[in-house]
């Protein structure tokens, strides 16, 4: 058997590729490889797009001056990918997927609902992903006069869906492999791309910005936080769990964090100089996020930069295949780990082709399904985050699958306490662009701030809320509980018979 996790320059590139049999399964001492330093390639490669440039055109959406929206992206990217870090800890704790280290603090099965949630957010990243980088092949082909309409849009997206896919269907090995080549690549055209559009910046325009309210700062810093961090850190344990039981986990914290932050502050920066410089270009950033970004580039630059897009893109929604299929098995389906990725590889396509061919408008559709999954996606971390404070010992593997095992079959309390801080931060968002979302927003009129239409409507304040009830809810309720799991003495070894239960 391959070693999916070592770490590239270690020797897997000379093994040759196989489907990765693993799943829920822990992975055995043997079969470690690495160290935190690793991490680096998986998390840059995956968020490296040139879609981190379309967020500065969304942050300065909010009305933001240019160092409010700059203020606002840099905490709400750090912040976000530090909860990824310290969640990732757990995976070199447990060396199992994020979602079924999540049973230690929910129990086996009580942990489906947070798994359903987790799918979810996972298959709809990369459905998003996949569209995007559709649309970007389209835009650049119409560019070059090389069609651009219906015919590229499905060829675009049978291309892009079949790397997408067959990365997530193979596993980890071939996924490090892309995203090295996927880092390398992005990164020099990138830098590139930067180079080439850096004249279209107008300081002038961009510091002349008037500033926004103490509200629209807010509502900037949570949409950064769900669009980045709070988007991984449902598997972000899935990487670590191939690195040996001693690693340093501050290490793990700082490569996560580190890997996965870099390039999204750079590219940014330059989104708010960019969308800044010119209003046309904000407002079409909206419409098509990567396509529009073309509109300032030589013709020459064109399939490169369609080449940066479309990797950077695919880069990310191969490790999101790769987790909703983990995530899909935690739920409770019983195939093997490729079927379901493959399966949710169906859901991608279907769900891309609805946004290429059939939305009209993306932007306001994206930012009402990040809000309204970053909700209870931000309370589970909530739960997350104090189980893994409290904990002084490494997982029980074998009990993370035995319902009557120290972690339990169904505790009520972390669900109530999940489902509460959910129904209070729904009660705290609005999403008036998206009209199936509209009977959100129940609890800002009973609150004082507003209603529906009032300065608060738009900050987004249900994600912070539902992160810090979940957290600060969860420290006191799960102290004793913890202390009691880690005074058990060790369950029996892990056998095949208790794999899925």
């Amino acid at each position: 058997m391959t070693h999916p996790h070592d770490p590239p320059g270690s020797g897997s590139a000379g093994r040759p590729l196989q489907v990765e049999a693993h799943g829920l399964d822990v992975i055995a001492d043997t079969e470690r490889r690495g160290t935190p330093r690793s991490l680096f390639w998986p998390w840059f490669g995956a968020n490296v797009s040139v879609l981190g440039i379309s967020y500065g055109a969304f942050a300065l959406g909010f009305g933001l001056s240019f160092w409010q929206a700059l203020t606002a992206g840099v905490l709400g990217i750090a912040v976000s990918f530090l909860l990824c870090g310290f969640v990732a800890v757990a995976g070199k704790r447990g060396s199992a997927p994020t979602m079924v280290l999540s049973r230690a603090a929910y129990g086996v099965r009580g942990n489906r609902l947070p798994s359903v949630v987790s799918w979810m957010l996972t298959v709809g990243w990369e459905t998003v992903l996949t569209a995007l980088a559709t649309m970007a092949t389209a835009t650049v082909f119409g560019r070059l006069g090389w069609g651009g309409g219906t015919g590229t849009r499905v060829a675009a997206l049978v291309v892009v869906a079949a790397l997408t896919v067959v990365g997530g269907v193979m596993g980890f090995d071939l996924i490090m492999r892309l995203q090295t080549w996927i880092t390398l690549i992005t990164g020099i055209l990138t830098i590139v791309y930067i180079a080439l559009v850096a004249d279209h910046v107008h300081w002038s325009a961009v510091d002349a910005l008037p500033a926004g309210s103490v509200q629209q700062f807010i509502g900037a810093l949570v949409f950064m936080m769900t669009g980045f961090g709070l988007g991984w850190v449902n598997a972000a344990a899935d990487y670590s769990r191939y690195l040996p039981r001693g690693s340093s986990s501050r290490g793990v914290i700082g490569w996560t964090a580190f890997g996965a932050s870099l390039a999204p502050l750079v590219l940014l920066l330059f989104g708010l100089l960019l969308a800044g410089s010119s209003g046309t270009l904000s407002k079409a950033i909206a419409a098509d996020p990567i396509g529009a970004l073309t509109t300032l580039l030589p013709t020459w630059f064109l399939v490169p930069f369609a080449v940066v897009a479309v990797l950077g893109l695919v880069g990310g929604a191969v490790l999101d295949i790769y987790s909703s299929g983990l995530a899909l098995l935690s739920a409770g389906l019983r195939v093997p780990r490729y079927l379901a990725a493959l399966f949710d590889g169906v859901l991608m396509i279907a769900g891309a082709v609805y946004i290429v061919f059939f939305a009209d408008d993306f932007l306001g559709q994206f930012m009402g399904f990040l809000t309204t999954l970053g909700v209870p996606v931000a309370a589970w971390a909530g739960v997350m985050l104090a189980d893994l404070a409290l904990r002084r010992r490494d997982y029980d593997e074998g009990d993370l699958f035995r319902p009557h095992g120290r972690y339990g079959d169904v505790p009520l309390l972390p669900l109530l306490l999940t489902l509460a801080a959910t129904a209070v931060g729904w009660g705290l968002v609005t999403n008036t662009a998206a009209s199936w979302l509209t009977w959100q927003g129940y609890l800002l009129e009973p609150f004082g701030l507003g209603g529906r239409t009032g300065a608060w409507a738009y900050a987004n304040l249900g994600v912070l809320a539902a992160l810090a009830l979940a957290f600060l809810g969860s420290l006191p309720a799960g102290r004793g509980r913890v202390r009691s799991q880690e005074a058990q003495a060790p369950g029996p070894v892990l056998d095949e018979g208790v794999l899925n239960p």
